[in-house]
């Protein structure tokens, strides 16, 4: 493949096409924060504010005012969504609510401990971006909060029985992983090192199961066994591929090239493991024992899953020179390219149906908005431009 042609096509995507759609059609002037829900066209069919969606949104243009150009543009958007969370998101002691109407009164209660992690990574961001002390003081208190939340991450709001059957996820360490990473400028380095170390373990050691031929599993009981249910038996394959990427940095981090190796594995695994010998694309959700998964949308193709494999992926072909991961990240690119990306409007689908035909037409809901699609066009960009240059690094 042509790797400055791909490089130049990932950035001109970001900057020519994704980021101009959110810019144009996001910005909510009267009342602060952003409009998510948005049709193929852009126009805005609910106002409903979704907070992992306003702090990803947040992130993401802080993010790149920090790390590729001081546009006030970007930061204009940015602390219009994090003024917004600051005074509408939480409950006063940074308990993060799930969702809000447009005027930024509370519709869901704050059950969702990753409205915390996206916030916590929104606030870190824009302490940097906007050099303001009380920014970096939310996201450690945010961050804090989790960490006291995250053996009961739904606390008084969990509505499964307690004792009967309780399980732990593979959500919320994976996250951590790229989370620690994420605040580390915030964070004291020994609790950094502690939190690094004990999601490598959770993730590595105990989602991570051998005996199952390498696959990740999405639940294990709290002592880390299986269990033949329909949570236990649940495969998430794009979860287990972005965090493997999450672990390859991490790797890098640390210096531990092991890690990256086994990352690189894991992630061909999952990526051989998920995808749709029939039609293409990585399934949605699994049964690890091939039963009849409970989720209904199981064998939709999304976009945040293809996205993520391409930076896991072409992040290990970086890292180890892996042929096969070359191999895979071009036969993923060759689909996602041809499928999610909308020729005649901005923005890219989100939903096809197993056939790769698009199943809902908007470009942004309560799950879609300013993230997978524009951080993995950055992601991708910045890996292929240390490709080409001439250290390779």
């Amino acid at each position: 493949m042509d790797f400055k042609l791909t490089e130049d096509l990932y950035k001109k995507e970001l900057f020519d096409n994704v980021l101009p759609f959110w810019l144009k059609n996001s910005i909510d002037s009267e009342f602060g924060g952003y409009f998510t829900c948005l049709a193929r066209d852009g126009a805005v069919y609910d106002t409903d504010k979704f907070i992992w969606l306003q702090a990803r949104q947040v992130w993401m243009f802080s993010m790149l005012y920090n790390k590729v150009e001081k546009r006030r543009e970007w930061l204009d958007c940015a602390l219009l969504g994090g003024e917004f969370l600051k005074k509408y998101g939480h409950d006063g002691a940074y308990n993060w609510y799930f969702a809000l109407d447009r005027q930024g009164a509370p519709l869901v209660e704050p059950y969702n401990i990753f409205s915390y992690t996206f916030a916590t990574m929104a606030f870190g961001q824009l302490s940097l971006a906007a050099e303001k002390q009380e920014y970096a003081d939310i996201a450690l208190q945010t961050f804090h909060n989790i960490l006291a939340k995250k053996d009961n991450p739904k606390g008084k709001w969990n509505k499964l029985s307690p004792g009967t059957r309780s399980l732990k996820s593979l959500a919320l360490p994976m996250i951590l992983c790229n989370l620690a990473l994420e605040i580390e400028h915030l964070i004291d380095g020994d609790l950094l090192n502690q939190v690094m170390e004990a999601c490598i373990h959770e993730v590595m050691e105990v989602f991570y199961r051998p005996e199952l031929g390498g696959i990740l599993v999405e639940h294990v009981g709290l002592d880390g066994s299986l269990s033949d249910t329909f949570e236990g038996r649940l495969t998430n394959p794009g979860h287990a591929i972005e965090a493997m990427w999450f672990i390859m940095d991490l790797g890098k981090r640390l210096h531990r090239p092991e890690l990256i190796e086994k990352a690189v594995t894991n992630t061909l695994t999952m990526v051989n493991y998920g995808w749709d010998k029939q039609y293409g694309g990585i399934f949605y959700f699994m049964d690890r024992k091939g039963f009849p998964p409970q989720q209904l949308e199981w064998d939709q193709k999304l976009w945040w899953v293809h996205l993520e494999a391409l930076i896991s992926l072409l992040k290990g072909y970086q890292l180890t020179g892996s042929v096969d991961c070359l191999q895979w990240y071009e036969k993923v690119h060759g689909y996602t390219w041809s499928h999610f990306k909308d020729t005649e409007f901005p923005e890219w689908y989100g939903y096809l149906n197993r056939r790769g035909e698009v199943l809902l037409p908007l470009k942004g809901g309560k799950w879609k908005g300013c993230f997978h699609v524009p951080r993995g066009m950055f992601q991708c960009w910045k890996i292929l431009e240390a490709i080409n240059s001439p250290t390779g690094k």
